[in-house]
Order: structure tokens, then C-alpha cells, then sequence
């Protein structure tokens, strides 16, 4: 056999071993960019919280496919007016009763979640879920929740329900967004 022969065999061999070597660090590279553009801060929340990027990257991605599993689906128009009628009445209470008004607020975003699909028991599911969908809004609904939580105890100034207040209500109107509406057919 030729040398020329053999020293091209040799070069393909080896670019096919270094290709089939990179070929997993690009595409793991693809895969953390990606979650890192679609779960913004909270990408990093779940590395410090779980120490390790392969552990965080694997958790969000396994969210991402809890989601993918529930059946989420919008409010109809009908559940929509209610919802912001009744978070009207929780907004206005606010002035004479801010503690009950936070606690009413927590309430109806978890109704909200509920009536749209998503699993409600337990708090940190419901952080992890909106994530998914709601990457900007987890942090401070996080935040809403401490300070709900403080005000259980009677521990929360009026500054911090107001704080909460607002996280509530910028998480409780992407849930009640436009998009999330089911157009109610009309009845013959």
C-alpha cells in the first residue's frame, strides 16, 4: 500500500476520534447555553443550590419535561374576568388590611395555578414549575412567598407586603396573560 494511502487513512481515523470526542463537549456546551438563555437567573440559583452544573442542568431539564407532562391550559375568558375582579378586591384590601391581602394574594394565584393544571401541595414544585414557563418571575415569587411567610408570623413590615405585593401581582398577571385565555365558545 501506498504511504500516501495511509497517512490519509491515518488523518481520517483520527479526525473521526477527535470528532466523536468533541462532539459530546459541543453538544453539552449547546445544551447548558440553552438552559441558561431560557432559565436565566434561576440557572444559577439551581447550580448554587445544587453545587454542580451537570446536577443543576440535569434538574432543569427534568422540569422542563414535568412541565411538558402536565397538562397546562389557559384560563377561558369567563375565569379570567373572575380572577381579576377577585384580585381587584385582594388590591383595594390591601390599604386597611395588608397582611390579609397578602395571604388572599398567595391564595389566588395558587386557585389560578390550580384551575390552569399546575400541581399546587407543595411550594417548591410550584417555584420549580413556573420556572419553566416563567423563568423571570420565580425569583420574586420566591421572595413573595419569605415574606408571606413572615407575615404568618406577624413578622413582616408594610414596606416588605408591599414588595410582596407587587411580586404577586407581576406573577399573577403573566398568569392571567391574554395568551393564556381560552376563547369561550358562544352557545346556538
Amino acid at each position: 500500500m501506498n504511504t500516501t494511502y495511509v497517512t490519509i487513512i491515518v488523518v481520517v481515523l483520527a479526525l473521526v476520534v477527535v470528532g466523536a470526542i468533541l462532539a459530546p463537549v459541543f453538544v453539552r456546551r449547546n445544551r447548558s447555553k440553552q438552559l441558561q438563555e431560557h432559565f436565566g437567573p434561576e440557572y444559577d440559583v439551581a447550580v448554587q443550590t445544587l453545587g454542580d452544573e451537570h446536577k443543576a442542568q440535569k434538574e432543569l431539564a427534568e422540569r422542563q419535561k414535568h412541565v411538558e407532562a402536565l397538562n397546562i391550559h389557559p384560563l377561558t375568558v369567563t375565569q379570567r374576568e373572575r380572577y381579576l375582579a377577585d384580585w381587584a378586591a385582594v388590591q383595594s384590601k390591601f390599604v386597611d388590611e395588608p397582611g390579609q391581602a397578602i395571604v388572599d394574594a398567595d391564595r389566588l394565584i395558587m386557585e389560578v395555578m390550580q384551575l390552569r393544571a399546575y400541581p399546587v401541595a407543595d411550594f417548591e414544585q410550584r417555584a420549580a414549575d413556573l420556572s419553566v414557563n416563567y423563568p423571570a418571575l420565580v425569583k420574586n415569587y420566591r421572595a413573595a412567598r419569605m415574606i408571606a411567610d413572615k407575615n404568618a408570623l406577624n413578622q413582616a413590615d408594610t414596606e416588605e407586603l408591599r414588595q410582596a405585593m407587587i411580586y404577586y401581582r407581576s406573577l399573577f398577571e403573566e398568569l392571567l396573560e391574554a395568551e393564556n385565555v381560552l376563547v369561550e365558545e358562544k352557545s346556538r
